[in-house]
């Protein structure tokens, strides 16, 4: 990567709800988001042009190559999040929560200023929610149940105002940054209450992604990407597991209650470089595994698949290995030039 252009052709990179695609903006479009594995694109232009315009969105069937709807806004769309039941349209001031058959309007969010289009969205339709930012001078989040269409609560989770967030994919959690990037701290969603808080590092960075692994109580893991290059992986599920901890936790019944804002170094690992400095990327953790000893049915490692596209043209497929010893080992199983194999004509 060290060779690499530092250029960043890439304007947007997007994976889709469980991971297994994603899809990437180049040219005319600064937002593109795919619904699962469907054909199903929404679509956002760069320019002012009509059919490019930054306040229309294009829903777009990529299998026949027509545009199926259109929604036109007075202003802007900074993001677009999908599941199978709502549609979200960020704007800097209001989001809009359609349903998404219909394209029928739900409801309208007023919001404070969010310039940046900061959002997460759960694709698990029973903890729908959407956490947008709920202060310019603070890291609050408010978390708002799309399905039920009601505010769910506020969390107040940093002294600075956020710079990125997550929800996890059964929507129980959420992991959020500040604009410092220090510290990425882990909110159980239903109890609006703290459950982890790590160290980043010591100096300013901005992290630009955020990513729970799959899993249907507490995730393993959790990565971030930020503008130092590196890659954080920070165990959850699996740390619990290891001190000894129930592996079979009810989902928003309990808080860990050893964990409190020490901010413990252990359970964290930095792979250096895997970006260049500056270069905005988004990493996900596409599969975790447990890996059990045979004889004695002990878990003994955590296996983990962690996708990344940075903005300058790479796509890279680390693995992760974390020991029960808290050891974690990388290796880089794939990586190509995204901009080689995609036509001149490519969204």
């Amino acid at each position: 990567m060290a060779n690499q252009s530092t250029s960043n052709p890439i304007l947007c990179a997007s994976f889709n709800q469980d991971a297994s695609c994603f899809v990437i903006a180049i040219g005319a479009f600064t937002i593109v988001e795919m619904l699962f594995t469907s054909s199903l694109l929404a679509i956002v232009g760069a320019g002012e042009q009509p059919s490019l315009s930054p306040r229309r969105l294009c829903l777009f069937n990529t299998m026949t190559g027509t545009a199926l709807r259109e929604l036109n806004f007075l202003t802007s769309i900074l993001a677009v999040r999908m599941n199978k039941k709502r549609l979200v349209v960020i704007l800097q001031e209001k989001t809009y929560v359609y349903d998404i058959n219909s394209l029928a309007i739900l409801d309208t969010i007023d919001t404070v200023p969010n310039v940046k289009g900061l959002c997460a969205f759960s694709p698990n339709l029973d903890a729908c929610f959407v956490a947008l930012p709920a202060s310019t001078t603070r890291g609050s989040v408010l978390l708002y149940n799309a399905m039920d269409l009601h505010s769910h609560c506020e969390i107040d989770a940093h002294r600075s105002p956020l710079a990125a967030m997550t929800l996890s994919s059964n929507g129980m959690y959420i992991a959020t940054a500040s604009e410092q990037g220090t510290i990425i701290r882990v909110h159980l969603v239903s109890e609006a209450t703290k459950s982890y808080s790590f160290r980043r590092g010591t100096y300013p960075s901005t992290i630009f992604s955020l990513s729970f692994g799959p899993s249907m109580e507490l995730p393993d893991i959790l990565v971030a990407t930020s503008s130092s290059g590196s890659v954080h992986a920070f165990s959850l599920g699996f740390a619990l597991c290891q001190r000894g901890r129930r592996s079979s936790i009810i989902l928003g019944s309990i808080i860990p209650e050893y964990v409190s804002d020490a901010l413990d170094p252990a359970h964290h690992d930095v792979l250096h470089n895997a970006a260049p400095a500056g270069v905005k990327s988004h990493a996900v953790v596409r599969r975790v595994d447990r890996v059990t000893d045979s004889s004695t049915s002990q878990i003994v490692a955590c296996r983990a698949t962690i996708s990344m596209v940075t903005y300058n043209g790479y796509f890279q497929e680390y693995n992760l290995t974390i020991s029960n010893r808290d050891e974690y080992s990388w290796s880089l199983e794939r990586e190509f030039n995204l901009l080689t194999v995609i036509p001149e004509n490519a969204i």
